[in-house]
């Protein structure tokens, strides 16, 4: 019973990843665009946990590799899409619709090709831009939607869209010491620093307070395991 329950740790995460996406689009039709933007950097917080958890706990398996290219789509694909809908292209009716509805079909396409391709592709680069980083990006620009013009977000997003199905190769980063997409998430961490150092964190969702001890507590983590594993060596 105890081994069962922790095989499915890592599934827990990665279907927390999905609760993320679906609650942003219920968020983003809701109209508290932020909160629905931060879930999606959430997800992208527990997406990274997921696959670390499974082979730490030695709990790897077909039906997780499976459950994380669904909760990928939903949370990084159609999450932004709705929530790039309702803030940008809502005007255009329609056709907006269809517009936005092109990232996850982008997203879900450029994800199943990375499948496909795992097991002969190079550790150190992806084949387009992966569907996590694509959602996470879209996500920050909602956020700080403000201060970017929107012909900018529209620009990025339809840049996004052809980069995800692209052969461009992207550098993984799995060297630099952050966690997996952390560089997006990080940048969104030192904004909130900012913003409590202006003392306009009042001004800010209230997700921001759970994200962000839930981010600290990864990074500290996997600063402490990477102090051991250095040890050991």
């Amino acid at each position: 019973m105890y081994k069962r329950f922790v095989k499915m740790i890592p599934n827990m995460f990665t279907l927390g990843n999905l609760f993320c996406g679906f609650l942003s689009v219920g968020y983003a039709a809701g109209g508290q665009f932020s909160n629905a933007a931060i879930l999606i950097l959430i997800g992208m917080m527990l997406d990274s946990m997921d696959g670390r958890l499974a082979r730490m706990l030695k709990a790897d398996s077909q039906l997780g590799k499976e459950l994380d290219s669904l909760a990928d789509v939903v949370t990084f694909g159609v999450a932004p899409a709705f929530l790039v809908y309702y803030t940008y292209f809502h005007q255009f009716g329609l056709i907006g619709l269809a517009i936005a509805g092109l990232f996850p079909l982008f997203g879900a396409y450029r994800l199943a090709r990375f499948n496909v391709a795992a097991t002969n592709s190079n550790s150190n680069f992806f084949t387009g831009v992966p569907i996590t980083a694509a959602g996470g990006i879209m996500a920050l620009l909602t956020l700080f939607g403000n201060s970017i013009p929107q012909i900018v977000s529209t620009v990025i997003f339809t840049a996004l869209c052809f980069l995800m199905v692209s052969r461009i190769k992207i550098p993984s980063f799995k060297e630099v010491p952050l966690p997996k997409y952390g560089t997006i998430v990080t940048i969104f961490m030192g904004g909130l620093l900012y913003v409590i150092y202006r003392g306009t964190y009042a001004q800010f969702p209230y997700l921001i307070y759970i994200a962000t001890p839930l981010y600290i507590a990864f990074v500290a983590y996997r600063f402490v395991k990477g102090k051991n594993k250095k040890h050991i060596d």
